[in-house]
This record gives C-alpha cells, sequence and structure tokens, in this order.
C-alpha cells in the first residue's frame, strides 16, 4: 500500500477507534461514584434543587450522586475544585448565570473566563426576582420608588446577598433605565438582608420566593413588581414591572446550569444532558419547582451558551458603567 493511503488508512482506524471508545464510555457511564460540586450553601434553593436532582439520577445510575457543597469566595472554591477533576463526567459543577457570565467582568485582573475552563451540560431552572419593601414602606408602586429615587438621587438604598449578585446587578439596570442612582448595600447574609428590608433598615431589594418568604409569610414583606414581562401563578396579584409603573424592558432573572471541565467525550456529555432532562420533568421534582417559582429548563449545552453571552454583554456593560470590581 502506498504511504500516503497507508498514513490515510491509520487515521481512519484511530478515528474510529476513538469515536467507539467515547461510545463504549457513554454506554458505561456512569460506573462509579459522580460528584456535582456546587458553591450554594447548604439550605438555599438551588442546593435543595440539586439534592433533589441527585437522588433522582442515583437512581436512574444505579450510583451514589454526591452533593458537595464549596459556598465562599464568590463561587472560585467551588470552581477550583471543579477545574482540578478529570474530564470524565464524573465531577460536574452548579453554577449560576451570574457564575458564568458576571465573574469575568468582576473578577478582571485573574482573566478567568467560564465557559473557556468548563462546558455547559444540563440546565437545571430558571427563578424570577421581585422588587421587595417592608410592609410599612410609602411605596405601592414602581411609579413611586422610581420618582422618590429621582428626586433624592443618591440617597435612596437597595440591599443585594452580594457584589455581582442578580439583586446587585438587577438594581444597576433599574438605574440605567430608570435614569435613576441609587446606593448599593451588601449583606453577606440573605436573612439579614431580607429581616432588614422587613424593618425598613434598607428601603428595597430584589428577591426571589425562597429567599424572601419566611419574610413575606410573617407579613413583613410585600412585592412591588415581578422583573419580568409575565406574571407568574405562585403570585398572580403582584403585577409585572410594566404594569407597576417600572421600565418595561427590566428582567432580572438567574439561570442555573450543570457543567463539567472542558474535555468530557461528547458522548457522555450528551447523556448527561438527556438524562438530567428526564429527572427535571419528574412530576416530584416538578412540584418543588413550583413552589420557588423555579421555571424548569431543558436547554442544550449550545443554548446554555448563548443565554450565557447574551447576559454577559449585559453585565459587561453594567459592572463598566458602575465601576464594579471584586479584584
Amino acid at each position: 500500500m502506498p504511504p500516503l493511503f497507508a498514513s490515510a488508512a491509520v487515521a481512519l482506524l484511530l478515528a474510529l477507534n476513538t469515536g467507539a471508545h467515547a461510545q463504549t464510555a457513554a454506554a458505561d457511564f456512569p460506573s462509579k461514584p459522580v460528584t456535582l460540586v456546587t458553591p450554594f450553601a447548604a439550605g438555599s434553593g438551588p442546593d435543595a434543587v440539586l439534592r433533589l436532582v441527585s437522588e433522582k439520577l442515583s437512581r436512574l445510575w444505579g450510583q451514589r450522586v454526591v452533593v458537595d457543597n464549596k459556598p465562599g469566595g464568590g463561587g472560585f472554591i467551588a470552581i477550583d475544585q471543579a477545574r482540578r477533576a478529570a474530564p470524565d463526567g464524573y465531577t460536574l459543577l452548579q453554577l449560576d448565570s451570574e457564575h458564568i457570565a458576571a465573574l469575568p467582568h468582576l473578577y478582571k485582573s485573574r482573566n478567568f473566563v467560564t465557559l473557556q475552563h468548563f462546558d455547559p451540560v444540563a440546565s437545571l431552572f430558571r427563578t424570577p426576582f421581585f422588587v421587595a419593601v417592608g410592609t410599612d414602606s410609602k411605596w405601592k408602586n414602581m411609579s413611586d420608588l422610581i420618582a422618590d429615587a429621582k428626586a433624592h438621587p443618591g440617597e435612596i438604598s437597595y440591599g443585594s446577598w452580594g457584589v455581582g449578585s442578580p439583586g446587585h446587578l438587577g438594581g444597576q439596570q433599574l438605574d440605567a433605565l430608570a435614569g435613576t442612582r441609587m446606593q448599593h448595600v451588601p449583606y453577606r447574609e440573605v436573612s439579614q438582608l431580607f429581616a432588614n428590608v422587613g424593618a425598613g433598615d434598607v428601603p428595597w431589594s430584589f428577591a426571589s420566593i425562597p429567599s424572601s418568604q419566611g419574610i413575606y409569610k410573617a407579613g413583613k414583606l410585600r412585592y412591588l413588581a415581578i422583573a419580568a414581562p409575565r406574571r407568574i401563578p405562585q403570585m398572580p396579584d403582584v403585577p409585572t414591572m410594566a404594569e407597576a409603573g417600572g421600565p418595561p424592558s427590566l428582567e432580572v432573572n438567574s439561570f442555573v446550569s450543570l457543567l463539567a471541565p472542558r474535555g468530557v467525550p461528547a458522548a457522555v456529555k450528551a447523556k448527561i444532558n438527556a438524562d438530567v432532562a428526564k429527572v427535571i420533568a419528574d412530576p416530584e421534582i416538578r412540584a418543588r419547582f413550583d413552589t420557588f417559582a423555579f421555571e424548569p429548563l431543558a436547554w442544550s449545552p449550545e443554548e446554555i451558551v448563548r443565554n450565557a453571552e447574551a447576559k454577559s454583554k449585559v453585565y459587561g456593560e453594567l459592572v463598566r458603567i458602575g465601576n464594579i470590581s471584586l479584584e
């Protein structure tokens, strides 16, 4: 056989062998326990969902699926641990859209771009955010809040669960769209944030249902609006941003996904994506999602990337305008 044809034949055999090996790896996956690393604290909404998903995957796969909480460090403690894992699908990382899309803008000196180190594998859910005020707040709608903020530039503050969080960046976006200038007050503890909003110590904040329902059910919080184009069935009486007199284009939400260190075989990623989608469709998980107002997602990895890139454009501009840095 001429050398040229021999080389081509060898290359073809290697490609076929590699493809067959990848298919075998996918068919056998998982053959040992799988670890789900998360930057979210135990007991948080994303953690509660991940534990439900891990239980269902464990039954489906016939292997232990362990949740490993690594909160702190702006998400980098969990990220760094997952980065050290082999790219074989046995270590997955739960991140929200801000870890994916905002971190590169907030930590410029680290030169860290999440999607250069991790590949999206499967989506879990998206959560909307409400504008929350204390029950005794003088503001009855978004028009009141915005008018007051315009009349007192730089004097009205809002809280969030940390610099670079959806609550912080959402506040920056409201300022940009409404032509206001409000002061951001970051909190370390979510429970303390909403306790202070309820007491009137901080005038308002964005809030999700699972993080604020305790204070809300105690009668200390009101929701002025949902930062979304449609009302949700869990809170049918809460108006949309546009209905409440706020900027119609303001949408504040966060989506949560599973990612893997780059290099996981495509067939393994496809299996994980299909199996997670199957689990997310389980009625028990859907019912739990409903209590949190979490919207189940069954995006492909490509859809996760597209949605992350769209958020990155918005966040990059907000970080630039607000001169926000977490170095």
